[in-house]
């Protein structure tokens, strides 16, 4: 059971990708109310406007999708993408012309 808890088609990555307005105060305000959700939800910015979680399973990357769901803006467009950890790991990242390594996968402390 170990080996498969740690199995890198079952860890999951969860892509949140928004375009929001933001021509009003208002519009601004929710962008940012967004943004910071999403940080509250342990996302981090992987690119602007594009944002990664890490997860153990399937089910907590549901979990994290629903809540999401749940704090979407008014308006603008939001795309929520979930990948394996295999496919994630496949992916190549380029600064400049010069290749680096994809953000580090998390360890899962588990306490019982």
């Amino acid at each position: 059971m170990n080996a498969e808890r740690f199995n890198a088609y079952r860890i999951m990555w969860v892509l949140v990708l928004y375009d929001l307005p933001t021509e009003t105060k208002a519009n601004m305000k929710d962008a940012n109310r967004f943004r910071k959700a999403l940080m509250d939800d342990g996302f981090a910015l992987f690119q602007f406007s594009m944002y990664m979680r890490h997860c153990p399973s399937r089910e907590n990357a549901e979990v994290h999708i629903k809540r999401v769901k749940f704090m979407l803006p008014k308006a603008g467009k939001v795309a929520i993408m979930c990948i394996t950890d295999k496919q994630f790991g496949d992916i190549e990242i380029f600064f400049a012309r010069n290749k680096e390594e994809p953000p580090p996968t998390f360890q899962q402390l588990e306490l019982f």
